[in-house]
């Protein structure tokens, strides 16, 4: 999914989770304006790497702006995966049972934006309709940005597979139905690359917890690595003995040559972190460190720290 948009650069914003008002704060920090209901900046455009919705204070106002600043324009803005997780929430298979099942688990994570919307019945299915508009990706060639996981071979093999424009419920059936290759991708690109230890294998992180699965650096080598220099993101540190390259998930690590890639989701307690070169993780964590990030990308080939930009 691509667009030919070109001004002076993108704004990319980490997950917003529904804090509206760090939102505007981070806004108004780079340049950009409310004009007639809408935040514009005369030069630049916005985008944003999902995740709007769920734990914040101001999830109603959240996907207000992000909804708003899309149809106008100012902004560009792809699925994350607790969006897509209320999609799935609201669609039945064709067997009757809700896509992503109304279990406790599932439920508790989109709770508190169900609640939100309880009065705003209407308004709440039309958003849904609205996210069924937004891509799992975008590349616009000198930078691509999803929420988190990117593989050229994978991402190639699902531009051939989606449609285009919404993504209808018969679609979405289909796909977890028939397509599980094309699901699996899907959810790469919303989770990230994850591993699961085989059962005879015992890996206990710092805590002294048994980890059957963790999210791995899918721009990194496993050949010769411990299992703490490839584990990304996870709330738990992983022991620094050598990891198995034999049960390693299949995938071509992202090479620094590679054009950047921006990205959400791993809500790094430690705030926004470049972690190639060309790979930017923008998610702070904003419902724990109270921060929000954003990066500045003007044209450069490399990314620059100096070029990030943090309120709260």
């Amino acid at each position: 999914m691509t667009t030919d948009y070109k001004m002076d650069g993108y704004d990319i914003i980490g997950d917003t989770h529904g804090y509206a008002s760090l939102l505007k704060l981070l806004l108004l920090r780079l340049g950009y304006k409310r004009v007639e209901g809408v935040w514009r900046h005369p030069l630049r455009k916005a985008i944003f790497v999902g995740d709007f919705i769920n734990r914040g204070p101001e999830i109603r106002e959240t996907l207000t702006l992000v909804r708003g600043m899309v149809e106008a324009g100012s902004a560009l803005a792809i699925l994350g995966n607790h969006e897509y997780s209320c999609i799935l929430y609201h669609i039945k298979d064709d067997n009757g049972t809700f896509m992503q099942r109304h279990i406790a688990g599932n439920r508790n994570q989109i709770q508190k934006t169900l609640t939100v919307y309880q009065d705003f019945n209407e308004e709440w299915i039309d958003n849904l309709k609205w996210m069924r508009t937004l891509p799992f990706f975008l590349d616009l060639g000198e930078i691509r940005i999803a929420h988190a996981y990117w593989n050229d071979k994978e991402i190639e093999k699902l531009k051939d597979y989606l449609p285009h424009g919404r993504l209808k419920k018969k679609f979405l059936r289909e796909m977890h139905e028939n397509r599980p290759d094309m699901a699996s991708i899907v959810y790469k690109l919303l989770k990230g690359l994850e591993f699961r230890c085989p059962k005879d294998l015992i890996i206990k992180c710092s805590k002294g917890l048994s980890r059957k699965t963790f999210l791995l650096q899918w721009w990194t080598d496993p050949k010769n690595k411990t299992f703490r220099q490839l584990y990304f993101g996870n709330k738990f540190i992983l022991p620094d003995y050598h990891f198995p390259v034999e049960i390693a998930p299949s995938f071509d690590p992202y090479g620094p040559d590679e054009p950047i890639v921006f990205l959400g989701h791993y809500c790094l307690s430690g705030g926004n972190e470049i972690v190639q070169e060309n790979i930017c993780c923008l998610d702070s964590c904003v419902h724990t460190t109270g921060k929000l990030s954003a990066y500045r990308w003007s044209g450069e080939r490399k990314l620059n720290p100096e070029n990030i930009v943090v309120v709260g």
